[in-house]
Parts: C-alpha cells; structure tokens; sequence
C-alpha cells in the first residue's frame, strides 16, 4: 500500500514554496473557535487528516463548521453550547486531538467516549486523565483511563496545582482548557518550556493565561470570543525542505511565511550550529505568532550534541534531524528524547532501523541515539511504519542516496502534508 520511488538522478532543490498551514495552530484554531460564542473565520488551515479529525469532532459536538479549501468559518456559541455527542468522538491518529479534547470534555457535563486507530491506541493517555481526575472528571478506559477507549463524564471541576513530569504542549495545553473551565485558579509546571501556540492564541480569544517563572497560571470561569486566525506555514513541514536543501549539492531555495515561534524553532538553531547556511528574512509578528522567510542554501555540516530544553522545541524534527547528521563530519548525539518512544511509532527505533537500512550509522540509546557522519547512502526498500514525519524523512533520503529509495506506506505522509510529493518534484531541478 503507498509504496513511492525517489531516486536522486543529481537533482539539486531549487525556487520558493509554501509550505501547509502549521498543524498545531490548526487544530486549535477549530477548537478554540468551537469553544468561543462568536464566528471565527481560519486561514491558511490545514488540510491534513488528523486536522480533519479535529473538525470531525466538534461537529459531532453540534458546532457548525463550514469548510471551503483552507478556510473555515466556525459558529461558536460557547462552551454550554457543546452537545452530547451520539456516537464515540473518533481522533483518527491524532494524539493532539485526543489530548487537547479531553480537557475540553472534562469540564463539560455530559458523557462522551473517545476513540481512535490502532496507533492512538498505543499512545500513553494518563499524562493527561491523571491530572483531570485530580481536577474532578470521571475518566476510565483501558489500564484505568491510560489508553483508549477512554469515557469522559465531565463538570465540576476544581483548580489544582500541577507538576507535570514531562515538557509536553499537548499535556499542558490539555490542563489549560480544563483550568478554564474550573473553579479557582490553576498553577502548571513543566520540567522546560514547550510549545505555547495555546497560552498565544488563547489571547486573541479574549482569555488571559499569565506565565510566571516557569509557571502558567489559569482563572477558572473565562469565555472565548471569535475572531480571525491566520495560520501560519508549518514549520515542521518546512523542516524537511531546509534538511533537503541543506544537505543536496547545489540547492538554493526559499520557504515563505513560516512560523518562528520561539518554542518551535529549535530545527533552525540546530541547523545553524551544524553550519548550514540559512538567513531568516522578513520578519514579522501575525496573531501573535512570529513569522518569517527562510533562504537556505547548501553546504558543509558538521555534527553536534543537542539536548536538555533543546528537545521540546524539535521534538518532531528529531527523524529529519538525524538524516541532516549522516551528512555532518562527526559524531551527533542526541539526548533526551526518550518523548520519541511514545509518538506514532517509536521513534528512536524507527529513525535507527530504516536508516541502517540504506547504510547509515546509528545506534540507539535509552533517550536517543548517536549518528555517525558522514556517510554514503544506498537505496533500497524502506517503510514509514504508518508515522508521516518517519516517512518524509526518508523521502528526503531518497534526494541523496546513490540509488532509488522505494518507500512503503508512504500514504501516511497526508496526516501532516498532503501534497508533499509534488512540493518535493516542484523544487527539485
């Protein structure tokens, strides 16, 4: 199923693409616009699957939604507006749409039962229905609320003061829509800062999420206004083009209106301290988010450690970034991120295993792996196991490798980027 060849042929990546609207502000566009009394109206929206997940569910939650290209146009009446669903809410293979709804289910008073594939149903849930159970939802599902099916009865909830083990956007942004719906006021930590496209776009729905030494601090009882969300091109997606271009001889291309949001931008930190020749130009602020274009151009890289709070700001170009470190003279190591084991697939074991497979030098550690450079890649049969950034990953492979790279199940790329394969043919010259 999806089997699709890349074969090298001395192309080199030229010219200017857009990537797809960034996936996480996606998803909580929908979400918070369903959430909010008022029409917000999306641009730039993402049409991928899991996004559409997300889309799926509120309407089965009885928000309306219409959705024209990348543009949707949300009719919100509030949170008391939002139905008991008839059926289970079916996430698809989207962990931010399983997370992220079952703080918004937790504070509503009704009873719903959550779903998803055969991935999701892997995907560890406790992170976030422990700390909603302390906060008063009554959550069960399989391992005692761990794993789906998960049943949500929500309402009541009641302000806590939570450390959370892990540095997650979807955990945290999970608390905070529960939080909002609270009684009192909510304190969350995180061992490091993650992702705060939620605490931004909150903001511009009329919410206050205060942030204080590390802490987020969150008033129970706010309502959300709509308003206009433009989204901003992925910088994930994006990633695998400045990998592409970086490491194919004689490359020169430009990525416009990309989100540089500080807490997602650690793939551009890396690839400047591994000597890539990228220039961020242009920029600006949009809806709170930074943005920018970003010009790179081939060259000579070198290996490097990357570690600590670095991880959570590129923990889902990690795959990409160990292709980028067969190329790099020396040792990269990278520590951790044992975050990876628990994504679509394992992570760690999939970059090392299909990477091995067209002759690279990884080994896997508890937290990450150490990739030796630089290499030579040989072609040959590899597969995305099912998880889209494992897949681009070795799609991008297949621009350098010396000979074609058939890779299986590559249908599971349109989670996050539907036409991948012809924005890749678009460049290469």
């Amino acid at each position: 199923m999806g089997i699709r060849k890349i074969e090298n042929n001395n192309r080199s990546l030229k010219g200017s693409i857009k990537v797809p609207g960034d996936k996480s502000i996606s998803h909580r566009a929908v979400m918070f616009g369903s959430m909010a009394n008022g029409i917000t109206e999306v641009t730039g929206f993402l049409n991928g699957e899991d996004c559409l997940s997300t889309i799926k569910c509120f309407k089965s939650l009885g928000v309306e939604i219409e959705h024209k290209g990348e543009s949707l146009r949300i009719h919100g009446k509030g949170l008391e507006g939002l139905q008991e669903p008839l059926s289970p809410l079916d996430v698809g293979n989207s962990g931010t749409t399983a997370r992220l709804l079952l703080g918004i289910l937790a504070g509503r008073p009704f009873h719903s039962v959550l779903v998803g594939d055969a991935s999701i149903s892997k995907r560890p849930m406790d992170r976030v229905t422990i700390p909603l159970q302390k906060m008063g939802a009554k959550i069960d599902g399989r391992e005692n609320g761990s794993l789906t099916p998960i049943s949500v009865r929500g309402g009541g909830l009641q302000a806590i003061t939570y450390d959370s083990p892990v540095a997650s956007a979807q955990v945290k942004s999970s608390l905070i829509l529960a939080a909002l719906q609270a009684e009192g006021t909510t304190t969350l930590s995180e061992p490091f800062l993650s992702r705060d496209h939620t605490e931004r776009m909150l903001k511009s729905f009329g919410a206050s999420v205060s942030r204080n030494e590390g802490q987020v601090i969150v008033k129970g009882g706010q309502k959300l206004t709509g308003t206009k969300v433009s989204v901003p091109a992925d910088i994930s997606s994006a990633a695998f083009f400045l990998a592409a271009a970086a490491i194919t001889p004689g490359s020169d291309i430009t990525l416009t209106d990309v989100g540089i949001n500080s807490t997602r931008s650690g793939i551009i930190d890396v690839l400047q301290e591994m000597g890539a020749n990228l220039a961020i130009n242009n920029k600006r602020e949009e809806n709170g988010e930074e943005v920018a274009d970003l010009h790179i151009t081939s060259s000579e890289l070198e290996g490097i450690t990357i570690e600590g709070e670095m991880i959570p700001r590129l923990i889902d170009e990690i795959p990409v970034i160990a292709l980028l470190a067969t190329q790099a003279e020396g040792k990269t190591v990278i520590k951790d991120a044992a975050e990876l084991k628990v994504k679509e697939t394992n992570r760690i074991d999939a970059v090392v295993t299909q990477l091995a497979k067209l002759g690279a030098s990884v080994t896997a550690t508890d937290d990450g792996m150490i990739i030796e450079g630089k290499t030579k890649l040989n072609g040959g049969p590899v597969t995305s196991l099912g998880d889209h950034r494992i897949g681009m990953s070795l799609a991008v492979a297949g621009c350098i490798a010396d000979s074609p790279v058939e890779l299986e199940l590559a249908d599971a790329i349109s989670v996050s980027y539907p036409n991948f394969f012809e924005d890749l043919e678009k460049l290469r010259t």
